[in-house]
């Protein structure tokens, strides 16, 4: 090598090692993101919020060192809330618009929180509720998530639990990185060591990291949860928290059941705590986010501070959040914002604070409230949020929405049980900031401000409407990919035909895909007390029979050739006089041509 090229070997090496270095600063520079979100505990289950019977005290400390927002809105149940979370976009764009069925399922072609970061060099991890797809492409770790321990479904104690782990909040059975793992402890316990685990590790590799923690407390079923806070609640005096109208007779448990419902909240603080302890340890809680917020209203009708309303209702009762904004190196706090902000801004809001640019063509319809927290005279146009959800396979124009424009809100609460009303839409129109409560419609009086939000929700309902082609079809579940060789059918994602959705009864159907035929192990698994029966399994065109034997839960198995492309699945089993479709179903890939 010549002297003169020796030198340029240096000099080129010498600016590769400061660009690495001003690379690894700014890595470092960059804010860690914890995002916690607990699931169904209302805006008013706090005792910043005024809760006096619900004790939190590691968040009533936590608001005294943090930004908080005051009027953060999130729809009225579990995963439209989450695909608008994660993606930064109203959720009827994401195709996830009801939350079991088949309409929990987000399109994989969705761009995650997740995924961002990742790409940003952050490392990601989830632990707790997903609710947003089960099975390939659909599950965190297909949507940006490196590291996942998850239970299936909505929550534990649905029909997608693992067989043998039904319903155990205690020594549950999660989904780690795509396999089945039976865990020790108390399921919110569990998640919040998995992710302090998870920070540990990124913290020793000096890796800039993104925690989402999703508890499926204080969700129902309330058999299983933490006992000595349950002792606790049981002598307290809920009789300022629940609704006063309640029948004598129902008092006894509705006692227990908000006991159990409060000692699942207390535990989840008890666990923040733990997880601020552990930032402390690691001397990384200056240079951390840490955002807590809960997914809809309250699972029972109860303490909702000045509002009225519970889950699954779209006033404010069901539809709001504080949210709890901790960055210590950049925010200096105490302060409370009352701007109207939703659960689609935390994408970009993020992005804002971790510096990551969004792709040009990524179409979001959020807005950073970043400038909220950083600068007190931060200016915030005037703006419209829509909060939309209800039963059923197609979302319909006017049923059960309410539109935000502080200080009005235009509502049609028709039911989120219903597929669609009857009649003509009865809209009421209130403003906030006189009538918190909604006791009084204003519509008379302000005939214009409700004829213009008429006009803008119907302008919304026709964009996010058409955001695809075939915009409301369901996502389709992919089999016999290197990722997932082995896919569970649960009666959580099927398209359902009879009965009650999740009834011993009831049937349905999923839609999948494979992207070539192939042959596969098809297993059907039972509930225990099945009697002898036939089934008949349809995999598009083509069906088999197998013989289902008496008392036996798992174990009919039949070996099928299923076909490439876009198909039906569907089981029959009949028992006797009985039509029904099975519990689960396992379809393992055994080779492809």
């Amino acid at each position: 090598m010549k002297v003169g090229d020796h030198h340029r070997v240096l000099f080129r090496t010498a600016i590769l090692t400061l660009t690495s270095i001003a690379w690894m600063a700014s890595a470092l520079a960059r804010p860690n993101v914890i995002v916690i979100m607990s699931d169904d505990q209302g805006v008013g289950d706090y005792g910043f919020m005024g809760n006096e019977v619900i004790k939190t005290p590691e968040l009533d400390a936590l608001v005294q060192h943090s930004a908080l927002m005051n009027r953060f809105y999130v729809s009225p149940v579990c995963a439209p809330t989450r695909a608008s979370l994660m993606t930064g976009r109203y959720n009827y764009r994401t195709r996830c618009i009801d939350t079991y069925v088949g309409r929990a399922m987000m399109d994989p072609a969705e761009v995650t929180i997740a995924e961002l970061l990742r790409d940003a060099g952050y490392q990601t991890g989830i632990y707790g509720k997903w609710h947003l797809g089960d099975s390939y492409p659909l599950r965190p770790m297909d949507q940006g998530f490196q590291d996942c321990l998850v239970h299936r479904g909505g929550g534990i104690g649905q029909p997608s639990d693992p067989i043998g782990a039904e319903g155990k909040y205690t020594d549950p059975t999660l989904v780690k990185n795509g396999v089945e793992t039976p865990m020790k402890g108390y399921c919110t316990d569990i998640y919040f060591d998995a992710a302090m685990s998870f920070i540990e590790s990124a913290v020793a590799e000096q890796n800039s990291f993104f925690t989402y923690i999703a508890t499926n407390a204080p969700h129902g079923p309330f058999h299983d949860v933490p006992d000595e806070l349950y002792q606790e609640y049981l002598t307290a005096d809920f009789s300022e928290i629940f609704v006063k109208d309640l029948p004598a007779k129902r008092v006894p448990a509705e006692v227990d059941k908000l006991a159990r419902i409060a000692a699942m909240i207390t535990n989840i603080d008890e666990n923040v705590g733990r997880l601020l302890r552990k930032l402390d340890d690691l001397e990384i809680r200056d240079n951390t986010i840490l955002i807590y917020l809960n997914d809809n209203g309250p699972n029972t009708l109860r303490y909702v501070g000045d509002m009225r309303g519970m889950k699954t209702h779209v006033d404010d009762g069901g539809v709001r959040s504080p949210l709890v904004f901790h960055w210590p190196t950049a925010i200096a706090v105490p302060i409370e914002r009352d701007e109207l902000c939703a659960h689609i801004d935390l994408l970009p809001t993020l992005m804002d604070a971790c510096e990551v640019d969004l792709p040009s063509d990524l179409q979001i319809d959020g807005r950073s409230f970043l400038p909220l927290l950083m600068d007190e005279e931060a200016d915030w146009p005037k703006r419209q949020v829509v909060i939309q959800a209800h039963r059923g396979d197609v979302p319909q124009q006017y049923h059960h929405f309410s539109l935000h424009e502080d200080p009005w809100k235009l509502v049609h609460p028709s039911d989120f049980g219903k597929e669609t009303f009857a009649g003509s839409p009865k809209l009421q129109l209130y403003n906030l900031r006189e009538d918190p409560r909604q006791q009084h419609d204003v519509s008379d009086e302000f005939p214009d401000v409700k004829a213009r939000l008429q006009k803008a929700y119907e302008a919304w309902f026709a964009d996010v409407s058409s955001t695809r082609p075939n915009n409301y079809a369901p996502p389709r579940i992919v089999i016999g990919t290197d990722h997932e060789p082995t896919t569970v059918l649960t009666r959580q994602d099927w398209r359902h035909t009879k009965g009650r959705a999740w009834a011993a009864d009831s049937n349905g159907f999923w839609l999948l895909e494979s992207m070539k035929p192939g042959t596969y192990d098809v297993e059907l698994v039972f509930t225990d007390s099945q009697n002898s029966g036939q089934a008949t399994i349809r995999a598009g065109d083509h069906a088999e029979k197998l013989i289902i034997q008496q008392g036996k839960r798992r174990g009919h198995k039949i070996r099928m050739a299923l076909p490439g492309g876009k198909f039906s699945f569907s089981v029959d089993v009949v028992f006797g006089d009985t039509n029904q479709g099975p519990h689960q179903v396992i379809i393992q890939r055994v080779s492809t041509p």
